[in-house]
């Protein structure tokens, strides 16, 4: 097995952080696949340029995404790595594994691929750095098998332009702060929507997670384009003795939490901290720093918003907020329901590459709204009008007039 000299990559080895480098080499000293990619990431380093390429039709028999093919542009220089696909394993929800699996995932990882994983994608995936075309149905057998010793039963996870697989925060399992079941909400929405995930049909790609809190452990708001954020109805409980002692302990209470308030709704007088839970938004950020302090009370649920994506064709766009408050428990029959509204309205009216925060952006919230069924409230604005002019429809204008005709009959002014 031939050794690369890699000077460049070197340096990425040095300083206090983890080094991918580190990890590449660490594959490459027994796994020929890991050490022809070493010699092409420090060619890449060395000229400035790129020599990964994707595309071409490869996957697993019945599957139309889970599986990214990637070839090296190098191929007389670096042969190990003619192929190099990437396989996106389905994680479980909450990320949560035991020390027997993992070493199964690695077994298969080590045995047909570069034995270099990615855990975890920013879709949420465990990825499988660098395989094979032959070898990407013994791996799919291997990783879906009921039979031991593997009894893995690990499904592979979405890619393409279809719905990529859902993810979610730890939620209940270890946070005193989740609002609803998010791994239970996590597994079914990933049951319910299996040819969504596996064979794509979309536009483009569109991808839910679920955060059981406002701190969004699992980056929704950032990275979702349907994002699910744990809330609450009722006051925040306030322990006065836990706010005195975080004092005693050298909190700045002024500095560090009635003026960080966004809404600006906390006071505090150096004997009582209150709050205006009718201006309170649940950013959660005093109940984080004032642990045991503050807690929610009342009906949980979630906050559902829509619409945020990375910058490709316009930016980057920020969720708007459609759902201020859904209950959200098994089946989640609702959530399901308007999962389904917002894909049809998306289908029909977006472009290839479009994702629905785009279409939202060009066709107007007032077309996404009336498609899913939603009436329109002041939660859903994000920010101020652009211009002045309002434009009305045929229907608006005869309701205007039925309105003023029945106002003339009855003498009632109708709000």
């Amino acid at each position: 097995m031939k050794k690369y000299e890699t000077p460049l990559l070197d340096e990425l080895e040095k300083g206090p952080f983890p080094s991918f480098v580190k990890e590449i080499k660490k594959a490459a000293a027994k796994n020929i696949m890991a050490n022809d990619e070493l010699g092409q990431v420090e060619y890449s380093y060395k000229t400035n340029r790129v020599y990964w390429k994707h595309g071409g039709i490869v996957g697993v028999l019945g599957y139309g995404g889970g599986i990214i093919g990637r070839y090296s542009m190098l191929p007389e220089m670096f042969p190990e790595v003619k192929f190099f696909h990437t396989v996106r394993v389905n994680q479980p929800s909450g990320w949560f594994y035991t020390t027997e699996v993992l070493r199964e995932l690695m077994d298969i990882c080590d045995k047909y691929g570069s034995g270099i994983c990615n855990f975890h994608g920013s879709t949420g995936d465990i990825i499988f750095l660098g395989t094979t075309t032959e070898n990407l149905e013994p791996i799919f057998a291997e990783l879906t098998s009921h039979e031991k010793p593997r009894h893995l039963r690990f499904d592979l996870g979405g890619s393409g332009s279809a719905l990529r697989t859902p993810s979610a925060c730890n939620g209940p399992a270890r946070c005193e702060w989740a609002n609803y079941d998010t791994l239970e909400a996590c597994h079914q929405i990933t049951h319910e929507f299996q040819d969504e995930i596996h064979r794509p049909a979309f536009n483009y790609k569109f991808k839910f997670k679920f955060a059981g809190c406002a701190c969004d452990c699992v980056a929704s708001i950032a990275r979702a384009d349907c994002s699910v954020i744990g809330t609450w109805k009722g006051p925040i409980l306030i322990d006065q003795d836990a706010v005195k002692w975080h004092e005693k302990k050298g909190m700045d209470i002024d500095r560090e939490i009635v003026r960080m308030c966004p809404t600006e709704c906390i006071s505090y007088d150096g004997k009582e901290l209150k709050i205006d839970n009718d201006e309170c938004n649940r950013c959660m950020h005093c109940i984080t720093r004032l642990h045991k302090a503050l807690k929610p009370s009342g009906e949980r649920g979630a906050t559902i918003c829509i619409g945020n994506k990375a910058p490709i064709v316009i930016g980057t766009i920020i969720s708007h907020v459609i759902i201020p408050f859904m209950k959200l428990e098994p089946p989640f029959t609702e959530f399901k329901e308007l999962a389904r509204k917002m894909w049809d309205w998306w289908d029909e009216h977006s472009k290839p590459r479009e994702r629905i925060g785009e279409v939202i952006e060009f066709q107007g919230m007032r077309s996404f709204l009336e498609a899913i069924g939603v009436e329109p409230i002041p939660q859903m604005i994000k920010e101020p009008r652009r211009d002045p002019f309002i434009f009305f429809k045929d229907e608006d204008i005869a309701r205007v007039k039925e309105v003023e005709e029945e106002e003339k009959r009855t003498g009632k002014i109708i709000f």
